[in-house]
C-alpha cells in the first residue's frame, strides 16, 4: 500500500469500532461512527458481530461462514448491544449466536460456525479473467476530480465521504445510464490504512467491506441504481463462507451477480478474491429492493 493511499485515521476508526467494550459474560457493547448516515451501515453490524462472537471462542478456532439477518435499521446516535449464546463448543466445531441489540428491540441476528484447522482435499472457482488490473483504474473519490461525466448529485456526495476503504469499479455505466444492463459487476477493493496481523480481526473486516456494492448490482438489469431516490433499498440476510486467510495487505477482487429479482427482493452472490487469484470468501445476499409508492394527486 502506498502512503499516498493509506489514511491511519480512517482506519483507526475503523479498528476501534470493531474494538468491542466487554460488559458483563457474553454481552458486548458497539458504537457507529458519527457520519451524518441515518442508519448504521449493515457491514459495520456484521463485523461486530463477528468480533462478539469470536470473543467466546477459542482462539484455535476459526470461522468459517456466518449466516444473518437485518430486523430493523441501526440506529447511529446510540450504542448497539451484543449477546452471544454460545450454542455448542464440539470436538471440531464451534456454533455461536448473536444478537444485536438496540432500544430494547432485536435489530440483528448473526449465527456463525467455527471449526479447528485441518486438511482435506481442495478445489477452487478460477478468478475472472480480463478484469483490469487496480492500477489502471480510478477510486471513487478519483473519478470524481477527473471525469467530466454527468454524474447525479447523490452520487457524488456519496463517494465523496472519507471510508475506510478504497473502491476502484470497473464498471461505471450503471451510474451514467438508464440503459438495462447484465446484472453483474467487478470492483476492487482496498483498506485504506495498515491492517494488524491478527487472523480474526481480518475475518471482521472482510465481513465489513462484503457489504459494500453487493445489493446494487441487482438493480442493473432494470437501469435503476441504489441512488434512485424512488427505491427504498435494504438488506435483509446475508451470509457468508470464509475459504483461505487473507493478510488484507492489497487489492481484492469482488466479482458480483444476480440471478434473481422477484417480489422486491433481490438476490446477489459475491465472490472475493486476492490479486493472487486465490478464493477469499463467497458472498450471498438478498434485500429489499421496492418502488415507492407515489402519493397520488
Amino acid at each position: 500500500m502506498t502512503k499516498d493511499a493509506a489514511n491511519p485515521e480512517v482506519m483507526r476508526e475503523l479498528l476501534d469500532i470493531l474494538d468491542l467494550e466487554p460488559l458483563e459474560h457474553n454481552l458486548f457493547r458497539g458504537r457507529s461512527p458519527q457520519t451524518g448516515w441515518q442508519r448504521v451501515f449493515g457491514g459495520q453490524v456484521i463485523g461486530q458481530a463477528v468480533v462478539a462472537a469470536q470473543r467466546t471462542v477459542d482462539p484455535d478456532r476459526v470461522m468459517h461462514s456466518l449466516h444473518c439477518y437485518f430486523m430493523l435499521p441501526g440506529d447511529p446516535k446510540v450504542p448497539i448491544i451484543y449477546e452471544v449464546d454460545r450454542i455448542r463448543d464440539g470436538s471440531s466445531f464451534t456454533t455461536r449466536r448473536v444478537v444485536a441489540i438496540q432500544h430494547g428491540h432485536a435489530i440483528f441476528t448473526l449465527a456463525a460456525s467455527f471449526q479447528r484447522e485441518e486438511d482435506g482435499m481442495e478445489h477452487q472457482m478460477t478468478m475472472p479473467l480480463g478484469v483490469p488490473q487496480p492500477e489502471v483504474l480510478k477510486t471513487q473519490r478519483e473519478l470524481l476530480a477527473e471525469t467530466t461525466a454527468d454524474i447525479p448529485d447523490v452520487v457524488r456526495r456519496f463517494w465523496a465521504k472519507e471510508r475506510p476503504l478504497e473502491v476502484k469499479p470497473v464498471n461505471t455505466e450503471h451510474y451514467l445510464t438508464r440503459d438495462k444492463l447484465e446484472p453483474r459487476q467487478y470492483v476492487w477493493m482496498r483498506v485504506n490504512g495498515a491492517v494488524p496481523q491478527d487472523g480474526r480481526l481480518q475475518s471482521a473486516i472482510l465481513a465489513y467491506l462484503s457489504d459494500m456494492t453487493l445489493l446494487d448490482t441487482a438493480n442493473f438489469a432494470h437501469g435503476r441504481t441504489g441512488f434512485d431516490p424512488d427505491l427504498q433499498m435494504a438488506s435483509l440476510d446475508h451470509a457468508m463462507w470464509f475459504h483461505r486467510p487473507c493478510a488484507l495487505d492489497d487489492w481484492l477482487l469482488y466479482a458480483q451477480d444476480s440471478p434473481n429479482m422477484i417480489g422486491s427482493r433481490g438476490f446477489t452472490r459475491g465472490f472475493l478474491y486476492a490479486r493472487d487469484g486465490r478464493l477469499i470468501a463467497s458472498v450471498a445476499q438478498e434485500g429489499l429492493i421496492r418502488q415507492r409508492t407515489r402519493p397520488s394527486t
